[in-house]
């Protein structure tokens, strides 16, 4: 008999940990989680999970996660949350003007909202392909969205969103031939209070601050809404549906 397991990868953000306590709630779900920093999952309450630490996220390094995933037979993985993203840290902010555009920062963030993601969806893809319904879901930003792109600047962050948008729709429409027990959603989890967005929340409406918690709630329900439907789907946090 195989159980229901849920996978997080990237499992260190806030986002992330708070799905990873409520999946541990759940019965009959079983628990993996990817991450650099486990130090959040040596608590008690995680002894039941399956913790993999992972040096980097080059591409040998998620190879290797996936080789490990794929030893236990008896697993069956139903959803998928790939967590990575990066908007700034101590040397790169959001682009204000097209002066401040620079390379490295460019590189930096595109690595991580947008290469790395699809390293993994590349990597999982064999061991997740077969009839087992799958849900994957990659953490994508409204502000990916060019159709809906009115006020302009964060330029480096902007075009890695909508990057991996265009990739996940690319990857639907294999998949919809070659795998089509996975289904591909890009998430936008609206203005979570985490460190990431802890710089940009002056102006933002006291009601539209979320805690991860109330994030990770509606994404579990949205994944659990969503039929296997050979589509990419592009959702924000309350299931609805944004422009490409």
């Amino acid at each position: 008999m195989t159980n229901q397991t849920t996978l997080i990868i990237g499992a260190n953000s806030a986002i992330a940990k708070a799905l990873a306590l409520q999946t541990i709630k759940e019965d009959n779900t079983q628990l993996i989680v990817v991450t650099r920093d486990i130090s959040f999952y040596q608590h008690e309450q995680f002894n039941h999970s399956k913790v993999i630490s992972v040096e980097d996220y080059q591409e040998s390094s998620i190879n290797t996660a996936v080789q490990t995933i794929n030893e236990d037979k008896t697993i069956s993985i139903n959803q998928v949350f790939i967590c990575h993203g990066l908007l700034h840290n101590d040397v790169i902010h959001p682009e204000k003007r097209l002066q401040e555009f620079s390379a490295d920062s460019f590189t930096q963030v595109l690595t991580a909202n947008t290469i790395t993601p699809m390293l993994w969806l590349k990597n999982l893809v064999p061991v997740l392909k077969g009839k087992q319904a799958c849900k994957v879901v990659v953490f994508s930003a409204r502000v990916g969205s060019i159709s809906d792109n009115k006020i302009g600047g964060w330029y480096s962050y902007r075009a890695s969103k909508a990057a991996i948008n265009m990739l996940l729709k690319s990857a639907a429409v294999e998949l919809s031939r070659s795998a089509k027990n996975i289904k591909l959603i890009s998430f936008h989890p609206g203005t979570t209070d985490t460190p990431l967005s802890k710089p940009f929340q002056k102006n933002v409406p006291e009601n539209k601050l979320f805690t991860s918690e109330f994030v990770a709630k509606q994404l579990l329900q949205i994944v659990s809404d969503n039929d296997v439907d050979g589509e990419a789907s592009f959702l924000d946090w309350q299931g609805k549906t944004i422009p490409w």
